[in-house]
């Protein structure tokens, strides 16, 4: 690495992009623990990761190539593992005869590459690419592919023993693909890894009469993946159960676990359900990959007016502040950003979950267990003997959880919480209709929100629609916005799902103030608090998708979806 430092060095300093007073400073490699020099001149933006690769690539008067536009072919992964393709850092893209294509990071240590050509037995030809995507690409690349999966149930009549010694461990899934011999191991091993590596959040293994179809939920949306023959499927419903620590004798009742596996250096928890049905066992796992998790609410999209709003209520002493919505629509992750983002010292935080999905740092969080009569009502009593500055309850599910929280509200403490409501403004009522006195919502109520997840618009493929006024108008637009920006919709490509990529949130925050809560005091509609509230500015979810729209993040389709209509 020091080696390849040095030359990075001169090509820097040659080309003009550093001084050598400034390549001197950054040193980079002279001892094991430093930073390369390439990873400090993109993390410091003085070129971006492209722009390095054509740097070297000029240097050295090879061609540069985007590893995540290029799939590399089977036969050129033949002529090296996936241990020898690591060692030397390279990834093999192509074979034609005995002419090897692969791609490096490192172009200059020309020795290194004379030792891979006696290696493989192949002329190289080189090409450039970064450290990052030549890694991504070989973790791709050596995965197995549906191909080989299919090549596991070929020749087995009966895999019945497959889960009869199992034993899991935590490194079983380490960077690989599962070496041992059963078919169902390698299966599973398979749909695991392909989850993580493709960022989705639940992976449902579903039997029907023929077949077991596995299902990635990705965005939000369920895709089909793979499918295996029937006779697997007992086996595999075992092998995930022995990993979830259930009983695999049991198959007439639902089961519930956990289990947690170390991937590509990872610990990532797994939450397991196991339902029967008719055909047999449904598996859904869902997968808590702490690295997807954005922990800061500058990163959820929300809109400067509903992010400003939030804030300022978290910035109170005391008080409620609820996030209202369906399950998945993102309520724990904007609460965990916002314990994240108010976390210090000088505060006592304390939280109550069920189940605890993620671990903070500097948080003490309780896991609900009503079996031995640990509900949120019995933990809340308890957080507030343990002197909290912040609490957060998970749900509020109850009337003698709501009251023991409004009573925290308003006994000096700040609590953050969740509600199953369709908008902001029918909390208020909510809250009412669950038996608390309306001049107690009023007082211990700052700030009540409402929160869908919405799909982003893939930047490569996205294309302008024509929409005519009449569906705008109706959709909600101002006809000042008619015109004023293009709308896209989605159209699909390699890098994206059907068009998107990822997901971001909508908000809507109703601030609490004097006409609300007067509102409120006198037992009023949801839909005069939804009005008053507009009146002062409020955002509305529709509204939200609608800016969101203007800005190109998210299509028409994707906003229906996700919100209803405002009725004035």
């Amino acid at each position: 690495m020091d080696r390849f430092n040095k030359r990075l060095k001169n090509v820097l300093v040659k080309n003009g992009v550093l001084t050598t007073e400034q390549a001197d400073e950054m040193g980079g490699g002279t001892t094991e623990s430093d930073q390369s020099l390439a990873d400090q001149v993109i993390e410091q933006a003085i070129l971006t990761e492209d722009q390095l690769t054509g740097l070297i690539a000029m240097e050295m008067k090879l061609p540069p190539v985007d590893l995540e536009r290029v799939t590399p072919e089977e036969w050129a992964l033949e002529t090296m593992s996936r241990e020898t393709a690591q060692s030397y850092g390279v990834v093999p893209v192509s074979r034609i005869g005995n002419v090897l294509t692969i791609a490096t990071a490192n172009p200059f240590d020309l020795f290194r590459l004379d030792d891979l050509a006696l290696v493989t037995g192949c002329v190289l030809r080189p090409m450039v690419s970064s450290t990052r995507k030549i890694g991504d690409a070989t973790r791709n690349a050596y995965a197995m592919s549906k191909e080989k999966v299919e090549n596991l149930f070929e020749d087995v009549d009966d895999v019945s023993y497959a889960v009869e010694d199992i034993a899991i461990e935590e490194d079983d899934f380490v960077e690989d693909d599962g070496t041992g011999d059963s078919p169902v191991v390698k299966l599973v091993n398979l749909v695991v890894f392909q989850a993580i590596r493709e960022k989705v959040s639940d992976i449902h293994i579903e039997p029907s009469e023929t077949k077991t179809r596995v299902r990635y939920r990705k965005d939000g949306v369920l895709y089909e993946t793979i499918s295996s023959p029937k006779r697997m499927h007992n086996a595999i419903v075992s092998r995930i159960k022995i990993m979830a620590g259930l009983d695999i004798a049991e198959k007439r009742r639902p089961q519930d676990g956990k289990f947690r596996l170390k991937i590509e250096g990872r610990k990532i928890d797994f939450r397991v359900s196991v339902l029967p049905v008719l055909n047999g066992e449904k598996v859904v796992m869902r997968i808590l990959d702490a690295s997807n998790l954005a922990l800061r609410l500058d990163d959820l999209g929300f809109e400067e007016k509903t992010l400003s709003d939030f804030r300022q209520a978290l910035a109170s002493p005391y008080g409620m502040v609820l996030v209202t919505g369906p399950t998945g629509s993102g309520k724990s992750t904007t609460l965990y950003s916002a314990l994240t983002e108010m976390a210090n010292v000088r505060d006592n935080t304390i939280t109550v979950e069920d189940p605890v999905e993620y671990q903070l740092d500097g948080i003490y969080q309780v896991a609900v267990n009503p079996k031995s009569g640990l509900t949120f009502a019995a933990a809340l009593r308890s957080i507030l003997r343990q002197d909290p500055d912040i609490i957060m309850v998970g749900e509020i599910r109850d009337h003698e959880t709501i009251e023991i929280a409004i009573r925290a509200a308003l006994t000096g403490h700040l609590m953050l919480s969740t509600l199953h409501t369709n908008d902001a403004a029918s909390s208020l009522p909510r809250m009412v209709d669950m038996g608390v006195d309306p001049f107690l919502v009023a007082a211990s109520t700052i700030l009540v929100s409402a929160q869908r997840l919405c799909r982003r618009l893939c930047d490569e493929c996205k294309e302008p629609i024509e929409v005519s006024d009449e569906k705008l108008l109706g959709m909600g637009f101002k006809p000042e916005e008619i015109g004023s920006k293009p709308i896209f919709k989605p159209v699909g490509c390699s890098r994206c799902t059907d068009g998107y990529r990822s997901r971001f949130a909508l908000l809507e925050t109703i601030l609490l103030n004097d006409e609300i809560r007067k509102i409120i005091n006198r037992a009023g509609s949801a839909t005069e608090i939804k009005e008053a509230a507009i009146a002062h500015g409020m955002i509305t979810l529709r509204r939200a998708g609608i800016q969101n729209m203007l800005k190109g993040t998210t299509s028409g389709e994707e906003v229906l979806n996700v919100s209803v209509a405002d009725v004035h």
